[in-house]
């Protein structure tokens, strides 16, 4: 269970980080005009928001000092 936290927590703080630096983009598809059955479509490639590579990066710090607390702690 100490392994699983440690490795959840590196991951996420790896993601988080490159999320914070500008690595993350998921693509939005807007429907711009509609007439009858015919439809145009835009889709966009938009950043995904820093606040969530910073949640990232505090929540995998906290599940990784936490799994290496219980595997230094235990005896």
């Amino acid at each position: 269970m100490r392994l699983t936290l440690i490795i959840v927590g590196i991951a996420l703080l790896v993601a988080g980080i490159w999320i914070t630096v500008g690595g993350g983009s998921y693509q939005s598809t807007e429907t711009v005009l509609q007439i009858g059955s015919a439809t145009l479509k835009e889709t966009q490639d938009k950043p995904i928001p820093q606040w969530v590579g910073i949640a990232g990066i505090v929540v995998g710090a906290v599940l990784a000092l936490g799994g290496l607390a219980g595997w230094f702690g235990r005896k």
